[in-house]
């Protein structure tokens, strides 16, 4: 047995390697001294053979099989085919070789009798994630096929004893389920050929003696597997194991012509809070997004959906723009509804032509205008799908994903395109290429509005080709990955896009939810935080624009309303938190996020700081119990420091004539760190729909 270990700056892994047998993590914990023995260490969590085990133990470790008498679903699933029929094979992978590096350890499993070889590689990156990869390839000749492979398998500590999953619907992403890891364990499988609004891809683990958390992902945009095996009877030594990988239906992945597969990169991280959680995850997605460092300010948008719906015309496009550019607004996105015969969501997706008909001389003249208004123009496309109603179609009907003899199975009026096939991918890049040639146009909104059904093989790798061939050719185009929302948001597509549409759901009240649970794993820049109507068109409640507006600041902060709409109050006080937003976003975009707690738990209070700026969301959703609400207490601040502390205009309207002191509010209170983290700021929360953005400025010492 060798032991060898990764360390990142806060933490350390060691593994138990066994030439010829099983490879396992002996450690996964706080960044150990660099003397520690490693094999003592092994040794102080090494369990004796019990009563009710094989006379050897079976170890899953790394590679968990269904041999040795171990019960938990296998890493790897391989079947061999016949003429008639296939069997799947017993599996008896051996480690054979490892190469390790300060930071990476590539390990690789071999099983003689099938020919088959797995690598895996474990990685540590600078922001202090965790990444795994596995490699399959098959040497032996036999015709064996792939049925699974996990991304990670990892054996938990057992001081991990609650996990924290999410589920959703449309317009209802990302809701928090927290229990016991034990007994149940988990089993989620996503089968609408991308992530899906449930959220099965993302998973919290906690100490609950300690606080510290254990965050997981898989960065696929296709569909997923996630599941933790309890081993309560103690087959092995009764750590619980999470596995991670891609999943699709059998006989996708041919082995026979010598073939390999690799699976998408899983990752988790360590923290001693899902405060410091989220850093660890924004910072290793600051690290993926394409080209982040480059990226300029996050401009504010205005989409055309809710203001004109299908109902476009050029007049009523330079309308909208003009009232955009009033309020601030810095990029005008046309939504829906601007090529070929598409006056209604029954037809012309495929047909990506500049409809004549709304736009005689193309979408020149009304991007002049826009750009003459100060702010330059995004377009909505979604090029994975098709009407039956369109000329791509009756081209070629059979473009799209189907089953031969079978009926075409419509969801919103429409189809799916098979992105597997090169010529669908071809015409793809041809009409978007040729659009962002001929325009002047520096954002897309990429749409994909329903489930891949039937499915498909490399519906994903399809997807990710056509995105990087895109980029690649209109590198300075920045793309919002959106599917009805938050149905295909993760890291695969996230190194590939500039930001997310988390729902389709623009209430605040609902915001107040999504944007908390997203922002846990991706940073405020790439969250597309838009103010909606009022009444909401999806829940139908009514809110002030003070608090639609104080909840939008907290990430890429938009429009999805129509200005003309609203009363003159309405745009001024809109008008001012876009002011707000721009003064701000250099903090929100790049600091450190807090999510604080609240005795109140429909007070929702946020954070974010940011080389000695502060600046806070508390947010009151009901009618509170009580009069007086409990201090909000802050964090992440210096506490020999001292800090301004204001409460930037606009106040809410009602809660401002409870609050004490405003003139010294308005002056500023000098206050040090610790007094605000460990004692706090009283503000008036009692009455629904209240929210208070609170500044802190570091002063010189």
């Amino acid at each position: 047995m060798e032991f060898v270990r990764l360390d990142g700056e806060r933490l350390t892994l060691v593994f138990a390697l066994e030439e010829g047998g099983a490879a396992d993590l002996a450690y996964c914990g706080a960044r150990l001294p660099d003397g520690d023995d490693l094999a003592i260490l092994a040794t102080a969590s090494a369990r004796g053979r019990h009563e009710s085990q094989p006379d050897v133990p079976p170890v899953p470790g790394l590679l968990p099989e269904g041999k040795a008498g171990w019960s938990g679903m296998p890493a790897v699933r391989l079947r061999e085919r016949t003429d008639h029929a296939s069997t799947e094979c017993a599996t008896d992978f051996r480690l054979v070789a490892w190469e390790h590096y300060p930071t990476e350890l590539i390990l690789t499993f071999h099983d003689a009798l099938l020919g088959v070889d797995i690598e895996q590689c474990w990685w540590i990156g600078t922001s202090g994630m965790v990444c795994t990869e596995a490699f399959l390839t098959s040497g032996g000749g036999r015709k064996l096929v792939l049925d699974r492979l996990s991304a990670l398998a990892l054996p938990i500590p057992r001081r991990f004893t609650h996990l924290t999953s999410f589920t959703g619907r449309w317009a209802g992403e990302m809701r928090e389920h927290s229990r016991p890891v034990a007994p149940e364990g988990l089993a989620r499988t996503s089968v609408a050929g991308k992530p899906g609004f449930a959220g099965g891809n993302w998973l919290i683990l906690e100490d609950p003696a300690s606080g510290e958390v254990l965050g997981a992902h898989l960065a696929w945009s296709g569909d997923h597997d996630t599941r933790i095996d309890v081993d309560l009877v103690g087959s092995a030594d009764g750590r619980a194991v999470l596995q991670m990988g891609a999943a699709w239906d059998g006989g996708e992945v041919d082995l026979e012509h010598g073939v390999g597969y690799r699976t998408p990169t899983a990752m988790f991280a360590l923290a001693p809070d899902r405060s410091a959680l989220a850093q660890v995850f924004h910072d290793h997605a600051r690290a993926i997004l394409p080209n982040r460092k480059a990226w300029g300010l996050r401009k504010v948008h205005l989409n055309s959906w809710e203001a004109l719906g299908f109902n476009l015309s050029e007049d009523a496009l330079i309308a909208l723009a003009e009232d955009a550019a009033s309020l601030g607004i810095e990029r005008f996105v046309l939504d829906d509804g601007w090529f070929g015969g598409r006056r209604n969501d029954q037809t012309s997706l495929g047909d990506w032509f500049v409809s004549p008909d709304i736009f005689p001389n193309g979408l020149g003249p009304l991007i002049d205008h826009v750009k003459s208004l100060g702010m330059d123009f995004g377009l909505w496309v979604e090029p994975e799908m098709v009407s039956p109603v369109s000329d791509l179609y009756r081209t070629h009907p059979d473009w799209s994903l189907q089953q031969d003899g079978r009926d075409k199975s419509t969801m919103r009026g429409q189809l799916a395109l098979d992105m597997a096939r090169a010529e669908v991918c071809d015409y793809l890049f041809e009409r978007l290429d040729a659009l962002l040639r001929a325009y002047d146009i520096a954002y897309l909104k990429w749409d994909h509005n329903r489930d891949l059904f039937p499915s498909a093989p490399r519906q994903t790798e399809g997807f990710y080709a056509l995105l990087d061939r895109l980029r690649a050719a209109h590198p300075h185009v920045e793309i919002e990955s959106c599917s009805s929302g938050g149905g295909r948001i993760d890291y695969g597509v996230l190194s590939r896009v500039h930001r997310v549409w988390p729902s389709d759901n623009n209430d605040a009240i609902e915001r107040l939810r999504i944007i908390p649970a997203w922002s846990q794993f991706l940073p405020l820049e790439v969250l597309g935080s838009h103010v909606g109507p009022s009444p909401n068109p999806i829940t139908g409640r009514r809110l002030a624009m003070d608090f639609r507006a104080k909840v939008a600041v907290f990430g890429h902060m938009g429009v999805e309303a129509d200005p003309a709409r609203m009363s003159e109050k309405e745009r001024e006080t809109l008008a001012a938190h876009i002011a707000l937003y721009k003064a701000w976003r250099g903090v929100l975009h790049a600091g450190a996020l807090h999510h604080l707690a609240h005795p109140d738990p429909n007070v929702t209070l946020i954070m974010v700081t940011h080389e000695g700026r502060a600046l806070a969301l508390a947010a009151q959703t009901a009618f509170s119990p009580v009069f007086d609400a409990a201090p909000l207490r802050l964090a992440g601040l210096e506490p020999q420091a001292r800090y301004r502390v204001t409460l930037p205009d606009p106040w809410p309207p009602r809660a401002r004539h409870y609050l004490a002191n405003p003139d010294a509010w308005r002056e500023g209170l000098t206050l040090s760190g610790a007094v605000l983290m460990g004692h706090g700021l009283a503000l008036p929360l009692t009455h629904p729909e209240t929210a208070w953005l609170i500044a802190l400025e570091r002063l010189p010492q």
